[in-house]
């Protein structure tokens, strides 16, 4: 098996660039393959998918609740702001109503559109 091996070698750095690549290709080839296919059954892989896909499920009702957490600090916060602008006669204040108003209905949004994205009923 060495002996041929080291044939082979000697072949490859002999011939040109292109059939160097080509027999490097075709020497490599089928190790991959059998790689892929040597663990014959997928059932590990399959039951480990469902584990984290239950996890996964576990952690979005957190998730939603923290978007509306911090939508609600977003518009506290976007409302002391609009409130000073308003007070030093600002000239940009209804753009800053609009990014506080957009940003609280885009987290809304996400934490409505987060179980369906995963699935999950609600």
């Amino acid at each position: 098996m060495f002996q041929k091996a080291k044939r082979l070698m000697k072949k490859l750095t002999s011939a040109k660039k292109k059939m160097q690549m080509f027999m490097l290709m075709m020497l490599c080839g089928p190790t991959a393959v059998m790689a892929q296919n040597s663990a014959g059954d997928y059932s590990a892989g399959t039951t480990a998918l469902a584990t984290v896909t239950e996890e996964i499920a576990k952690y979005v009702p957190i998730m939603v609740k923290l978007c509306y957490a911090i939508a609600g600090v977003v518009a506290i916060v976007g409302a002391i702001s609009v409130y000073i602008a308003m007070n030093n006669e600002e000239q940009d204040v209804k753009k800053k109503i609009m990014m506080v108003v957009g940003a609280c209905i885009f987290l809304i949004a996400a934490a409505q559109a987060l179980p369906m994205f995963f699935g999950i009923g609600g």
